[in-house]
């Protein structure tokens, strides 16, 4: 294909070629400038992409930052120019070929793999400390000269055509490379040189294992939900600590990876002298300009292990046909682009509904037991408990002998008992009362040693004298995390809290839990009850059986909820 007119007309210093090249970024054409000699390529970027004037001003600022990069591993950028009708990068022309060109043929040893991912690092590094995001880092951007230096080509290109967005058509067609972007990129987040870093490990990633980290069989728009959601695969047939690094660049949350290129570089080349053993670089046959820090690195590898031994592995190939072509421009004429992060965002069941069914839940349990009425209203009674009358709630204090006093008909059996909503709190205490002569009774008994620590707050006691049942409202001055009411139902709560969480967490790597939702009644049953047994200690509420029924349903309602809404947003996500 020969150069459009108005292409050759606007760089008059320069003889255009044929069209040597094309992308989801724009078209290369050959060239020469007609003074100097020199052979440069030309990208046009696609017109119907940049067509207005602050996409056009957008490019010209991205221009003159790309074209002061100077840097061993960077393609350089000579000129640029904008017409009324195209926006032109002047760029070296290089003749050796791209990394993909060489994964795909003859294939790339470990040791040469390592060494393209240093320099790829290298030219980040220096674009990254320059304000210039990539955000298309793949194999086919990653050139040779001649001699075989490798530069990385179309610094900032992506960002001018989509605004850093990952455009793709209504019938799912991506324009770009999704196969290397970042989760943050998908989903039209904004954007650091954390996404760099994460492109830059999947292109290691897959030289290294001929593979790529996530499943590409089930299209572009799924290769990108899987990273938003899923972890990536771990890295096989690769030695510790060479995966362990690429798996860090990897990492979902940018915060996890490595904060900069060069921080990435310094452990990339320490763990590859590690696993190759000293003079790994010179064998590789890829130069390499390095940091002062990156070969510090490699030096204090080598001081480690002055005795390792050269490891020299044999080249991997892909092992798959391309799935992760670029669509060219001229493959979304006429169709409407919008970012990926809207159908990401808008398959599947809305999870909002049941996220708030489950917050209103979640709040009933806290609510609940805090507003209940705090003593259940026991009728009143002329015995006494520690010389208290049972008019109101009484102190008792459960690790010390009880007085009971009273009037009794006969000699006949006293039983005392605590419970807390009908759950008994330890075995019940009987013993035999003398009657005086005037019809009165006090006697002393000894509160089982487990009534001391299973009681804390408030709780029902019960004392049964002559078959009359008599319930009062039995307060522990002790300390409720000092017993199984307080510090035991919390604990309890949280168990179930933290299994409740292990379920969603489960989702939200991927994994399909049919029944997860219905899993999670139980827990969440286990949670509002124990919940409301904890708070009604803390606040000296004495235990309801109707409060703790409805919590319980609450907090099943709850778990059952969130398990749900975060199910149906990894279905939303992954379609």
């Amino acid at each position: 294909m020969t150069a459009p007119t108005g292409l050759v007309a606007a760089l008059p210093q320069y003889t255009v070629g044929q069209k040597i090249g094309s992308g989801g970024m724009g078209v290369v054409f050959e060239g020469v400038h007609r003074s100097l000699g020199r052979h440069v390529a030309i990208k046009q970027l696609p017109a119907d992409l940049v067509g207005d004037p602050a996409v056009n001003a957008r490019f010209d600022r991205e221009a003159r930052v790309l074209a002061s990069l100077d840097h061993p591993h960077i393609v350089p950028v000579y000129d640029y120019v904008q017409t009324g009708q195209d926006n032109l990068l002047v760029m070296e022309k290089l003749d050796g070929g791209t990394v993909y060109d060489r994964f795909r043929g003859p294939g790339l040893t470990g040791e040469q793999s390592c060494a393209i991912a240093l320099a790829m690092l290298g030219g980040l590094h220096a674009a990254h400390v320059a304000g210039v995001l990539h955000l298309d880092i793949k194999p086919k951007n990653l050139l040779f000269t001649s001699a075989g230096v490798m530069k990385v080509a179309d610094f900032g290109i992506a960002q001018v055509v989509s605004e850093g967005a990952t455009l793709v058509t209504h019938a799912g067609e991506v324009l770009g490379t999704p196969a290397y972007i970042a989760p943050e990129q998908a989903m039209g987040n904004a954007l650091a040189p954390a996404a760099d870093i994460y492109s830059a490990g999947t292109v290691l990633y897959e030289l290294l294992c001929g593979e790529l980290p996530y499943d590409r069989s089930r299209g572009a728009v799924s290769m990108m939900r899987q990273r938003i959601f899923n972890d990536p695969r771990p890295l096989p047939r690769v030695p510790m600590p060479l995966s362990a690094v690429v798996m860090r660049s990897l990492a979902r949350d940018p915060l996890h990876r490595y904060r900069d290129a060069e921080a990435f570089a310094i452990d990339l080349s320490a763990a590859a002298t590690a696993v190759y053993g000293p003079d790994w670089l010179e064998r590789s046959g890829v130069p390499v300009h390095l940091a002062p820090r990156v070969t510090g690195a490699i030096s204090q590898q080598l001081t480690r292990q002055p005795d390792s031994p050269t490891i020299v592995t044999p080249p991997v190939r892909a092992t798959a046909p391309d799935g992760t072509r670029t669509l060219d421009p001229a493959d979304f004429r006429g169709k409407q682009l919008r970012p990926a992060s809207e159908i990401i965002r808008r398959t599947g069941p809305s999870p909002l509904w049941p996220a708030l069914v489950a917050a209103v839940a979640l709040i009933a349990v806290i609510v609940l037991p805090l507003v209940s009425a705090k003593h259940l209203g026991h009728p009143g009674s002329t015995l006494a408990v520690d010389g208290q009358q049972l008019l109101k709630p009484v102190v008792v204090d459960l690790s010390s002998p009880i007085t009971i006093a009273g009037r009794a008909p006969d000699d006949v059996q006293l039983r005392f008992s605590v419970n807390a909503a009908g759950i008994p709190l330890g075995p019940t205490i009987a013993k035999t009362i003398a009657r005086k002569p005037d019809g009165t009774f006090e006697t002393r008994i000894e509160p089982d040693p487990l009534m001391r620590w299973l009681v804390g707050g408030a709780a029902t006691g019960e004392i049964k004298v002559a078959g009359q049942v008599y319930q009062f409202t039995l307060l522990s001055p002790l300390h409720p995390m000092a017993t199984v009411m307080g510090s035991g139902s919390l604990l309890l709560a949280l168990f179930a809290l933290a299994y409740i969480e292990s379920l969603m967490r489960t989702l939200r790597r991927g994994h399909r839990r049919p029944a997860a939702p219905i899993s999670a009644l139980p827990l969440g049953a286990l949670f509002g009850a124990t919940m409301w047994l904890f708070l009604g200690a803390l606040t000296a509420h004495e235990p309801s059986r109707v409060i703790g029924i409805v919590t319980a349903l609450a907090g099943a309602l709850a778990a059952s909820g969130f398990v749900l809404a975060t199910a149906w947003a990894v279905r939303r996500a992954r379609g």
